[in-house]
């Protein structure tokens, strides 16, 4: 039997491969078993390649038509089925899942190496590319046909068939690499806890925080207070545990994960994903892999990508040193009496910021409970863009914590379907992410409307208090709430290019310009009350949330620049890398330091982003991004916040356009010109 041949009894009654009946055919999670996923997958590659067979034996001459939206629309139920279980491998995993993404990630990357690799098949994307400039086509058609020639020229359709063996078996090794390297990093980070039973040591810490240690202990069966290494537990124990020893050793432990040895450590698995990458690029005609990945950039090269880096370093960098230094001078004055190390810098710095605005989360959490935060985050989009955000319970969901929204426009006519997942769970990975259960597309009439999702790893509610969220994680929910809303409010033809289908240094504009209301007075007004009292925040808070927003910025900016200095060190290679990751990640990172750098601790084995997520070499994007947003924010600085034209104008170049054209067209079609760096600077109070 072969690996696409399935019995008919496997596929007999499995509900991915039957049309939903749900409301808005959402997933029907609730009949959904591990089971069915194989069996699926199978007959999905099975049915795609029969439609790619249709299309290179068209007797037809090839065509925009016959060839280019053909092969657009082939592969629906591969597409189907791959959207559950990868959502779900995140979100929601576990040892079966894991197994199987194990078996089908191989014959994923061999099928796709089928289509990418099919001679006959490029050869009439090839013809019709040829023809581009005699063609009519709208601007989108056009991208479409540029998408769809590249996708196979810059992965190995162009090479000799000999070469073309090599490249499908590297690809299969780069997938599976990175599969094992991320499943490591959520093994590892949910493998390590430790256990308090003497109160006294957890000195410093809020009654919050306390609360939810307690509630990990009971739920493990122990009697104390129990640490973890979630952010919601790492990152507020190094803001106020009293504690220096304890702060030490959960910083060492956080920041050596996956890199000591046994079963988790990722540093071989550092050097196959590096390695192979470079192979893939140099196979394809690159000097490296950031050459190849950087093509279809905003960026467009890697001397543009460390021009970017380079000039906010000289400008951010003597200002983090001030900062540093101010920190010192705090610590001295409290008696702390030694050099400021990283597992003291949240400590020192959170007491400084509380001194010198009088603010700090937990003055802040009782106002952003999260219920109320929710509705402060969807009434931003309905005062900006008049939709509206209706719970609606029959919706099945991959967990009982999900809700899920129906998301009409001013008009009452179906947007979208949103789904919320709000707090960490062992099968979760670390982090904040938005992708789609469903993808927008248009035929005909017909508008087939997305299925967001929106996923985070906010504070848990306690058994005493609700879920109260921190400014960052305010902060965090409307980030990939600006994500969603590009994969919302997209109006796009094609589905490979609708959304946030974009180039990676483009997909974080609509994300980060939300964080921008994050401390308005005017946003903060319509929503943040006291969980207890109802009160209103008060206005001499916001202006204190206001005041501090630049405390410590140089420093939180240059640690971004040292993660891009670190992903372009990694995809810049020429040569095979066999050293020392430790090592080469110091160097790396070097001129970016201002803290003391501590010689055993190592990102690169959990720095997920570029290792088993997009971001490889483009994680630079987020600073693009950052100029763009504080760029395009100061037209509704000008024009008011909530300015219905300015949000009209945002909505329509940009929001709804997906990456149906270049993203610079786009963005100066908003702005009126291209972007500099001076509002970010100007906002961050660097210039």
């Amino acid at each position: 039997m072969s690996s696409l041949t399935v019995a008919t009894s496997a596929l007999a009654g499995n509900p991915l491969l039957e049309p939903y009946k749900t409301p808005h055919q959402t997933i029907p999670f609730n009949e959904i078993k591990n089971e069915h996923y194989m069996p699926a997958f199978q007959e999905g590659m099975k049915q795609h390649s029969s439609e790619i067979d249709a299309i290179v034996a068209n007797p037809q001459p090839p065509t925009f038509d016959n060839t280019i939206i053909a092969l657009e629309k082939s592969g629906s139920l591969l597409t189907k089925v791959g959207s559950p279980f990868y959502n779900l491998l995140s979100s929601e995993t576990n040892d079966e899942l894991q197994k199987i993404a194990e078996k089908v990630s191989p014959l994923l990357t061999e099928h796709s190496n089928a289509v990418k690799l099919n001679e006959k098949l490029f050869a009439r994307v090839k013809a019709v590319y040829s023809q581009k400039d005699k063609i009519k086509l709208t601007p989108e058609q056009q991208m479409l046909l540029k998408n769809t020639y590249e996708g196979f020229a810059n992965n190995g359709a162009n090479l000799s068939e000999t070469d073309k063996a090599v490249y499908r078996e590297l690809s299969k090794e780069l997938n599976l690499s990175t599969l094992q390297y991320g499943q490591n990093v959520l093994k590892e980070t949910n493998a390590w806890s430790m256990l308090i039973t003497d109160k006294a040591l957890l000195s410093g810490l809020p009654a919050d925080l306390l609360d939810m240690l307690s509630s990990n202990a009971k739920k493990a069966g122990k009697t104390g207070w129990l640490l973890n290494l979630k952010s919601t537990c790492y990152v507020p124990f190094m803001k106020y545990a009293d504690n220096r020893d304890l702060r030490r050793e959960l910083y060492l432990a956080y920041n050596t994960k996956c890199m000591l040895g046994g079963q988790f450590d990722n540093r071989e698995n550092i050097h196959k994903i590096a390695n192979t990458r470079l192979k893939i690029a140099n196979l394809l005609g690159y000097k490296s892999y950031a050459d190849y990945e950087l093509i279809d950039r905003m960026a467009e090269n890697k001397t543009k990508v460390f021009d970017l880096l380079d000039k906010l370093l000289a400008a951010y960098k003597p200002v983090a040193e001030k900062e540093y230094a101010a920190v010192q001078d705090y610590a001295d004055k409290k008696g702390a009496y030694f050099k400021i190390q990283p597992w003291d810098w949240s400590y020192y710095a959170e007491k400084l910021k509380d001194e010198k605005y009088s603010i700090n989360d937990e003055m802040l959490k009782p106002y952003f409970e999260l219920e109320h935060v929710k509705k402060g985050v969807f009434g931003l989009a309905t005062q900006l863009y008049g939709i509206k955000f209706v719970k609606n319970t029959t919706i099945p969901v991959y967990n009982p914590e999900v809700d899920v929204y129906d998301v009409t426009d001013d008009k009452g006519k179906f947007l979208a379907v949103l789904y919320t997942d709000f707090h960490p769970r062992d099968g979760k990975r670390a982090g904040a992410w938005m992708n789609d259960f469903k993808a927008q597309w248009m035929e005909g009439k017909t508008d087939s409307r997305p299925h967001i999702t929106i996923v985070m790893n906010f504070t848990r509610p306690t058994d005493s208090k609700p879920a109260l969220l921190t400014f960052d994680e305010v902060t965090t929910f409307l980030h990939e709430f600006g994500h969603s809303l590009h994969g919302m409010l997209t109006k796009c033809t094609y589905q490979s290019i609708s959304g946030t289908a974009v180039y990676r240094d483009f997909v974080e504009l609509p994300s980060q310009i939300m964080e921008n209301w994050g401390s308005q007075k005017e946003f903060l007004d319509g929503f943040a009350v006291h969980y207890k009292t109802g009160e209103k925040i008060p206005a001499e808070l916001i202006k204190k949330i206001k005041d501090s927003e630049n405390f410590n910025a140089a420093n939180f900016c240059l640690r971004q620049l040292s993660f891009g200095y670190l992903d372009m060190a990694w995809h810049t290679i020429e040569k095979p890398f066999d050293g020392d990751v430790v090592a080469y990640e110091k160097q790396a990172m070097a001129s970016t330091q201002v803290l003391p750098v501590v010689p055993t601790v190592c990102m690169s084995p959990t720095f997920s982003h570029i290792f088993s997520g997009g971001y490889a070499a483009g994680y630079y994007s987020y600073k693009w991004a950052e100029v763009l947003d504080a760029d395009a924010f100061s037209v509704f600085e000008k024009n008011g916040i909530f300015d219905k034209k300015t949000a009209d104008s945002f909505r329509q170049n940009i929001l709804e356009k997906g990456g149906t054209e270049h993203p610079m067209v786009l963005y100066k079609r908003f702005r009126g010109q291209e972007p500099t760096i001076d509002a970010l600077l100007k906002r961050n109070g660097v210039k």
